[in-house]
């Protein structure tokens, strides 16, 4: 039985497509090819008979040798004329009178006088056509030439040929079938290889993608296609399998570092709880131990509430509220807020405000995250001594907040991927604590609220991340 959805290779597929395609365009072709040709054939032949039988005319006007009597020099004229028109059979040849009484003919000679059918003689028509009285209707064309001396007709030559054998062309048929044939198979033979160069490539994106699906992404392409959407597939689905390397490697080390991070707080907890309830510690360590059980599950509470405030804003599922602030105010309330917190002796924070203070659309609880974010990684980045610039400045209808440190930068091959979700650099994978949301939640805060969150540059004398925020439509505040 035949499957009804059996898939087939796509060369085959198309090959067989192609090939229909062709063999239907090119008996179509051969149909109208033969017609042309049996109408120019017969145009061809018919002019031939009429300069023939003028041609026949002519000779038998010149004829002077008076040593033979004109009928045998006329029937010699007469014979073997169909060879000069390139048919199969010899068009029946007449000489007669000037009143249709039949001369002399290429036919065997009869005893009985035969005369030409006197509505032919008197048609003026060069070229006539008649139908034969016989069961068949044969149809035949009659050339008529009129023998002529100083203007004074003499008789008449006729040529008398059926329409078939007029039509008959088995040689130039056989050249067009022998041509079609060639065209057939060129054409099958280019398609099959055509098809077999544009299916080498599909394939090995197929196999590929198996390759892929079994979680080998090490994916190599051999084809080097010319054709721009082939090269295109091609280059996107290499691209695709690095992004999904990558996320599959960023997969994996956020399970790890996931376990890592809440393992330790857990581990923590047990430990001093278990030291307490086991009396190991009493009095003022155990209420230090509970101090310390309390601020690990604070701490595992912040990484959960990280993770879930993520997911939400990558849903679309957090609502941000626009309203219209001063941006130096805003900017200085959250690194009052910051400063409260984290000021240390060796730490130096320098604020370069707008001079003329401007007006933004934006969600100040948003924008604290995001400066909170920036203010952390900056601190962490310097260490115990350094300084943290923050520098406000427009361009054109943006204003941009550069958050500098002189920290010891981003190595430059991971500066592609610092807004990864979960992504965590070499130096702060095992020093600083953390899911690697930071950034990625923060940049994407900034899009929602029709700004953005770049990396400006990054060396081993610092790091400057840059907020830009479009200016509201309000007037400037002085």
């Amino acid at each position: 039985m035949f499957t009804k959805n059996k898939k087939v290779p796509l060369q085959r597929y198309w090959t067989t497509r192609y090939l229909i395609t062709l063999v239907a365009g090119l008996a179509i072709i051969a149909i109208i090819s033969a017609m042309w040709i049996r109408h120019t054939t017969l145009d061809n032949r018919l002019n031939m008979m009429e300069f023939m039988a003028e041609e026949t005319a002519n000779r038998i006007v010149h004829m002077t040798d008076d040593t033979i009597p004109p009928e045998f020099e006329i029937h010699r004229l007469l014979t073997d004329q169909g060879k000069f028109m390139n048919i199969e059979s010899n068009p029946i040849i007449y000489v007669t009178d000037p009143d249709g009484m039949i001369i002399s003919s290429n036919l065997p000679p009869k005893s009985d006088d035969q005369e030409i059918n006197s509505s032919i003689l008197e048609n003026e028509e060069t070229i006539q056509t008649i139908t034969s009285n016989d069961d068949e209707q044969t149809e035949f064309y009659v050339i008529k030439k009129a023998i002529e001396i100083d203007e004074e007709t003499f008789g008449y030559v006729f040529y008398v040929e059926s329409k078939s054998n007029l039509l008959k062309v088995h040689q130039e048929y056989g050249q067009l079938m022998i041509l079609i044939g060639s065209l057939l198979v060129i054409g099958w033979i280019a398609i099959y290889f055509i098809t077999g160069r544009l299916a080498k490539p599909i394939k090995e994106v197929a196999a590929a993608a198996k390759q892929i699906e079994e979680g080998n992404y090490d994916v190599h392409f051999s084809s080097r296609p010319k054709e721009e959407e082939v090269h295109e597939l091609i280059t996107s689905f290499q691209q695709m399998s690095g992004k999904l390397e990558h996320l599959e490697a960023l997969r994996t080390e956020l399970l790890a570092g996931v376990s890592h991070e809440l393992k330790t707080p857990v581990t923590s907890i047990s430990g001093l709880l278990r030291a307490i309830d086991d009396g190991v510690v009493d009095g003022d360590e155990a209420k230090e131990f509970l101090q310390l059980s309390i601020g690990e599950s604070e701490k595992m509470k912040k990484m959960v509430e990280d993770l879930l405030a993520f997911n939400k804003f990558a849903a679309n599922a957090v609502p941000v509220t626009l309203d219209t602030y001063l941006i130096n105010e805003l900017i200085m309330d959250a690194l009052n807020l910051w400063e409260k917190t984290n000021k240390q002796e060796g730490l130096q924070l320098d604020v370069s405000l707008l001079k003329d203070d401007q007006m933004v659309d934006v969600d100040p609880i948003r924008i604290q995250q995001i400066m909170m974010n920036l203010l952390n990684n900056a601190y962490q980045a310097i260490g115990e001594e350094g300084t943290i610039t923050v520098k406000l400045q427009t361009r054109h209808d943006k204003v941009m907040i550069d958050v500098n440190d002189t920290g010891v930068g981003i190595p430059e091959e991971e500066q592609s991927f610092i807004f990864e979700r979960f992504y965590r650099g070499e130096n702060k994978k095992y020093k600083v604590g953390g899911l690697g949301l930071g950034l990625p939640f923060s940049k994407m805060i900034a899009n929602v609220l029709n700004g953005n969150l770049t990396l400006v540059e990054s060396d081993h004398s610092g790091t400057t991340f840059r907020i830009e925020l479009p200016i509201s439509n309000q007037d400037t505040i002085d």
